[in-house]
């Protein structure tokens, strides 16, 4: 045994020496959704109504945390070496809450992660959430068909397709992901308006509901 043990030291030595010179796993950077939509003051009128927003229903390539891109044509893919910091419809959800909350007029608003009692709930289907190559540059394409539900009932009480889309300044991954951020802060304004509006109308004690639109 003493005379195998040097050979042994040398095939363990050999073989760390071949791990060194393996390729090294892909860095890995990973994005936030940006956001600059501002807060709205403290005595903002606000509403008498709750709001539940739940996560998005979408495709599987959506449900995922990478951020998809379509280089051409109808092929889909994703940006090598960036993730988001979640997949794509919580991420979407999660800051559209928080806009809700900064805006002010809605001032009880909770996420289906929690099941929490509320008078109203916005559901969506998250149909594109992409950048998207047109004539060599990138362009972001959000498109949001939401749904304002009474949530006893389940009763949709309006709906309405979104669609934002926003070109970047440059082919960059931070650059396309800061123009994520330009994009989906204009749905998120014109989602909140929308809420507000139609929830005031249809919200129990506002009124009778109106036709969906």
């Amino acid at each position: 045994m003493k005379r195998l043990a040097p050979i042994g030291l040398m095939l363990l030595l050999s073989l760390l020496g071949a791990c060194s010179v393996l390729p090294r796993g892909e860095p890995l950077n990973v994005y936030l959704l940006p956001t600059n939509l501002p807060v709205r003051s403290a005595d903002t009128p606000g509403v008498d109504w709750s709001l539940r927003v739940n996560r998005p229903q979408s495709s599987q390539l959506l449900d995922s945390p990478r951020i998809a891109v379509l280089p051409e044509g109808d092929l889909i893919s994703a940006y090598q070496g960036a993730r988001w910091s979640d997949r794509a419809p919580a991420l979407f959800r999660d800051r559209l809450i928080g806009a809700f909350l900064d805006d002010g007029r809605v001032g009880a608003v909770s996420s289906d992660d929690g099941r929490m009692q509320a008078d109203l709930e916005l559901s969506s289907d998250l149909r594109a959430f992409q950048s998207e190559y047109r004539n060599g540059r990138p362009e972001v394409h959000i498109l949001l068909d939401a749904r304002l539900v009474q949530a006893g009932n389940q009763r949709i009480l309006a709906s309405r397709r979104f669609e934002v889309r926003q070109i970047a300044g440059d082919t960059s991954v931070g650059a396309v992901v800061k123009t994520f951020g330009v994009a989906n802060d204009q749905i998120a304004r014109q989602l909140i308006d929308w809420v507000v509006e139609q929830g005031q109308r249809n919200a129990p004690g506002t009124g009778s509901p109106e036709t969906p639109r």
